[in-house]
């Protein structure tokens, strides 16, 4: 199974938190508490977050945190980053010299290919998007009988 770490998810759910609050500065408590996540595990997050100049800080008895820039300008990629570093679905994906196999390999074009879209759809997602709302969408399946069910 493919999935971020659960520090990069709470990564986005600590990054959604500060969006929300687009013209304030927060605490870290603050955070913590509006995302239902332990302090000790903010503050690390928030730390990383910092290093890759996605939330600013600011020191003092107001001190807390906010966005380094708009949310519809930071990408769900550029979190991911954040906290995973390069986004790649195998090691040659990411760059050259990383396997023996390179040069006998059959696969990695396709791996590589896999992992341009991979890249390019978390690169779309914006964080404003993620504050929105999903899509109330209905889905229809086709029952092996040919009947139609949406849910």
């Amino acid at each position: 199974m493919l999935r971020v770490s659960r520090l990069t998810d709470y990564a986005t759910v600590v990054m959604t938190c500060i969006a929300a609050h687009p013209a304030d500065v927060i605490s870290t408590a603050q955070i913590a508490d509006e995302s239902r996540l332990e302090l000790p595990t903010v503050s690390k997050l928030l730390k990383a977050l910092g290093h890759a100049s996605l939330v600013e800080s600011f020191r003092g008895v107001n001190g807390g945190y906010r966005l380094a820039r708009p949310a519809s300008e930071i990408s769900l990629a550029q979190i991911v980053e954040a906290l995973e570093g390069p986004i790649g679905m195998t090691e040659c994906s990411v760059a050259n010299g990383h396997c023996d196999r390179e040069s006998q390999c059959g696969v990695r074009g396709s791996w590589q290919q896999i992992n341009n879209v991979l890249g390019n759809a978390l690169r779309n997602v914006s964080l404003a998007d993620m504050l929105k709302p999903p899509p109330n969408r209905r889905i229809a399946v086709t029952t092996k009988a040919g009947e139609v069910t949406t849910g």
